[in-house]
Protein backbone atom coordinates (compact mmCIF):
# COMPACT_ATOMS: atom_id res chain seq x y z
CA UNK A 1 0.00 0.00 0.00
CA UNK A 2 1.38 3.39 -0.98
CA UNK A 3 1.51 6.27 1.48
CA UNK A 4 -0.95 9.13 1.08
CA UNK A 5 0.23 11.68 0.10
CA UNK A 6 2.94 10.00 -1.99
CA UNK A 7 5.03 13.07 -2.84
CA UNK A 8 6.58 13.61 0.62
CA UNK A 9 7.56 9.93 0.71
CA UNK A 10 9.40 9.93 -2.61
CA UNK A 11 11.15 13.32 -2.52
CA UNK A 12 13.79 12.01 -0.15
CA UNK A 13 15.26 9.70 -2.81
CA UNK A 14 16.54 12.48 -5.09
CA UNK A 15 17.78 14.42 -2.07
CA UNK A 16 19.90 11.50 -0.86
CA UNK A 17 21.05 10.57 -4.37
CA UNK A 18 22.06 14.16 -5.15
CA UNK A 19 24.43 14.11 -2.18
CA UNK A 20 25.65 10.60 -3.01
CA UNK A 21 26.35 11.20 -6.71
CA UNK A 22 29.40 13.50 -6.33
CA UNK A 23 30.95 11.05 -3.86
CA UNK A 24 30.42 8.14 -6.28
CA UNK A 25 31.65 10.12 -9.30
CA UNK A 26 34.83 11.40 -7.67
CA UNK A 27 35.54 7.98 -6.14
CA UNK A 28 35.14 6.39 -9.59
CA UNK A 29 37.45 8.99 -11.16
CA UNK A 30 40.05 8.30 -8.47
CA UNK A 31 39.75 4.50 -8.94
CA UNK A 32 40.03 4.77 -12.73
CA UNK A 33 43.18 6.87 -12.37
CA UNK A 34 44.58 4.16 -10.09
CA UNK A 35 44.01 1.50 -12.74
CA UNK A 36 40.48 0.18 -12.17
CA UNK A 37 38.53 -0.97 -15.21
CA UNK A 38 36.90 2.09 -16.75
CA UNK A 39 33.53 0.66 -17.80
CA UNK A 40 32.94 -1.41 -14.70
CA UNK A 41 33.95 1.38 -12.35
CA UNK A 42 32.16 4.17 -14.20
CA UNK A 43 28.99 2.07 -14.54
CA UNK A 44 28.34 2.61 -10.83
CA UNK A 45 28.38 6.39 -11.33
CA UNK A 46 26.08 6.03 -14.32
CA UNK A 47 23.62 3.90 -12.35
CA UNK A 48 23.49 6.43 -9.50
CA UNK A 49 23.01 9.28 -12.00
CA UNK A 50 20.16 7.34 -13.65
CA UNK A 51 18.56 6.61 -10.28
CA UNK A 52 18.77 10.30 -9.43
CA UNK A 53 17.09 11.35 -12.67
CA UNK A 54 14.39 8.68 -12.36
CA UNK A 55 13.62 9.48 -8.73
CA UNK A 56 13.53 13.19 -9.56
CA UNK A 57 11.07 12.53 -12.38
CA UNK A 58 8.86 10.50 -10.00
CA UNK A 59 9.04 13.32 -7.45
CA UNK A 60 8.04 15.93 -10.02
CA UNK A 61 5.17 13.76 -11.26
CA UNK A 62 3.83 13.07 -7.76
CA UNK A 63 4.14 16.76 -6.91
CA UNK A 64 2.14 17.71 -9.98
CA UNK A 65 -0.47 15.08 -9.14
CA UNK A 66 -0.95 16.57 -5.67
CA UNK A 67 -0.74 20.21 -6.77
CA UNK A 68 -4.51 20.69 -7.07
CA UNK A 69 -5.06 19.59 -3.49
CA UNK A 70 -2.32 21.81 -2.03
CA UNK A 71 -2.72 24.94 -4.14
CA UNK A 72 -5.61 26.26 -2.04
CA UNK A 73 -3.66 25.81 1.19
CA UNK A 74 -0.45 27.68 0.27
CA UNK A 75 0.52 30.91 -1.48
CA UNK A 76 0.63 30.47 -5.26
CA UNK A 77 4.06 32.12 -5.48
CA UNK A 78 5.60 29.60 -3.06
CA UNK A 79 4.10 26.65 -4.89
CA UNK A 80 5.22 27.99 -8.27
CA UNK A 81 8.76 28.65 -7.01
CA UNK A 82 9.01 25.07 -5.73
CA UNK A 83 7.62 23.63 -8.94
CA UNK A 84 10.03 25.64 -11.11
CA UNK A 85 12.99 24.68 -8.93
CA UNK A 86 12.01 20.99 -9.15
CA UNK A 87 11.64 21.11 -12.94
CA UNK A 88 15.04 22.85 -13.23
CA UNK A 89 16.57 20.14 -11.05
CA UNK A 90 15.01 17.43 -13.24
CA UNK A 91 16.42 19.02 -16.39
CA UNK A 92 19.89 19.45 -14.89
CA UNK A 93 19.90 15.90 -13.50
CA UNK A 94 19.12 14.64 -17.02
CA UNK A 95 22.00 16.70 -18.45
CA UNK A 96 24.34 15.26 -15.83
CA UNK A 97 23.06 11.76 -16.68
CA UNK A 98 23.88 12.25 -20.38
CA UNK A 99 27.33 13.64 -19.58
CA UNK A 100 27.91 10.77 -17.15
CA UNK A 101 26.99 8.34 -19.92
CA UNK A 102 29.65 9.95 -22.11
CA UNK A 103 32.11 9.15 -19.34
CA UNK A 104 32.08 5.54 -20.56
CA UNK A 105 34.11 6.68 -23.56
CA UNK A 106 37.83 6.20 -23.54
CA UNK A 107 40.46 8.78 -24.32
CA UNK A 108 40.35 12.52 -23.75
CA UNK A 109 36.60 12.80 -24.50
CA UNK A 110 35.73 10.28 -21.78
CA UNK A 111 38.14 11.89 -19.33
CA UNK A 112 36.56 15.31 -19.96
CA UNK A 113 33.05 13.85 -19.58
CA UNK A 114 33.96 12.20 -16.28
CA UNK A 115 35.38 15.46 -14.93
CA UNK A 116 32.32 17.39 -16.18
CA UNK A 117 30.10 14.79 -14.47
CA UNK A 118 31.82 15.48 -11.18
CA UNK A 119 31.40 19.22 -11.55
CA UNK A 120 27.78 18.80 -12.61
CA UNK A 121 27.06 16.41 -9.74
CA UNK A 122 28.50 18.89 -7.25
CA UNK A 123 26.32 21.61 -8.76
CA UNK A 124 23.25 19.41 -8.40
CA UNK A 125 23.78 19.37 -4.64
CA UNK A 126 23.24 23.13 -4.53
CA UNK A 127 20.26 23.05 -6.92
CA UNK A 128 18.72 20.14 -5.01
CA UNK A 129 19.15 21.98 -1.72
CA UNK A 130 17.13 24.87 -3.15
CA UNK A 131 14.35 22.50 -4.19
CA UNK A 132 14.31 20.88 -0.76
CA UNK A 133 14.35 24.24 0.98
CA UNK A 134 11.40 25.55 -1.02
CA UNK A 135 9.50 22.32 -0.35
CA UNK A 136 10.25 22.57 3.34
CA UNK A 137 8.95 26.14 3.35
CA UNK A 138 5.72 24.95 1.73
CA UNK A 139 5.22 22.46 4.53
CA UNK A 140 6.56 24.24 7.61
CA UNK A 141 6.04 27.92 6.82
CA UNK A 142 3.06 27.87 4.47
CA UNK A 143 1.16 24.90 5.93
CA UNK A 144 0.92 22.61 2.89
CA UNK A 145 0.24 19.64 5.16
CA UNK A 146 -3.05 21.25 6.16
CA UNK A 147 -4.45 20.18 2.79
CA UNK A 148 -4.26 16.57 4.01
CA UNK A 149 -5.65 17.05 7.51
CA UNK A 150 -9.41 16.82 7.86
CA UNK A 151 -10.94 18.96 10.60
CA UNK A 152 -13.31 17.49 13.19
CA UNK A 153 -16.43 19.43 14.24
CA UNK A 154 -14.67 20.64 17.43
CA UNK A 155 -11.77 22.11 15.41
CA UNK A 156 -9.29 19.28 16.06
CA UNK A 157 -7.70 17.25 13.34
CA UNK A 158 -9.08 13.91 12.24
CA UNK A 159 -5.49 12.63 11.98
CA UNK A 160 -4.89 13.40 15.67
CA UNK A 161 -8.17 11.74 16.70
CA UNK A 162 -7.40 8.69 14.56
CA UNK A 163 -3.89 8.43 16.02
CA UNK A 164 -5.26 8.63 19.55
CA UNK A 165 -7.82 5.89 18.79
CA UNK A 166 -5.08 3.62 17.38
CA UNK A 167 -2.96 4.24 20.47
CA UNK A 168 -5.90 3.44 22.77
CA UNK A 169 -6.63 0.26 20.79
CA UNK A 170 -3.01 -0.94 21.14
CA UNK A 171 -3.14 -0.35 24.92
CA UNK A 172 -6.33 -2.43 25.20
CA UNK A 173 -4.76 -5.37 23.33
Amino acid sequence: MLPEPLHPAVVHFPIVLSFLLPVVVFTAIWRIRRGALLRRTWAVALIVAAALTLSTWVSVETGEAEEDRVENAVPAASLEAHEEAAERFLLLSFVVLVVTGAGLLGGPAGTAARLASGIGAAGLVAVGALVGHSGGQLVYRDGAAAAYIAQTPDGGSAAAVSGARESDQREED
